[in-house]
This record gives C-alpha cells, structure tokens and sequence, in this order.
C-alpha cells in the first residue's frame, strides 16, 4: 500500500505528484491494467512472447542507429 504523509504548508497538487509516482514505481497502474480481463495461460504467453519480440526489434533498431 502506498503512503504519502503531508508536510506542514505543502500544497495539495505537490502532494497528488508525489503519490502519482509513488504508484507508478510500485507498479500499481500496470498491475491493474493487466489485471482488467482474465487472459488464459496460452494467450499470457502468447503476449509474453509478443512483447519480447517487439523489445528485441527495437533493441536491434538502436543498435542499428548507434554504429
């Protein structure tokens, strides 16, 4: 669970940024966005497997552009 304790004379918008982050790099939004719908083991892989391949072509692409 995510905390964010105010200090004394800190606005609220400073303290709605703190917490946004806080969530974003407990990973919360995503777990919750993955979460939305029941995916079948085969279709989790089949995206896993996706997504490493998207992540390998655009590893090679910069790689590609760097030298």
């Amino acid at each position: 669970m995510v905390q964010v304790v105010s200090k004394d004379g800190e606005p609220v918008q400073k303290l709605i940024r703190r917490f946004r982050r806080k969530v974003e790099r407990a990973g919360i939004r995503g777990d919750a966005r993955r979460k939305r719908h029941y995916l079948k083991p085969s279709e989790r892989k089949r995206e896993k497997r996706r997504r490493a391949e998207k992540r390998r072509r655009k590893e090679a692409r910069r790689r590609g552009a760097e030298g």
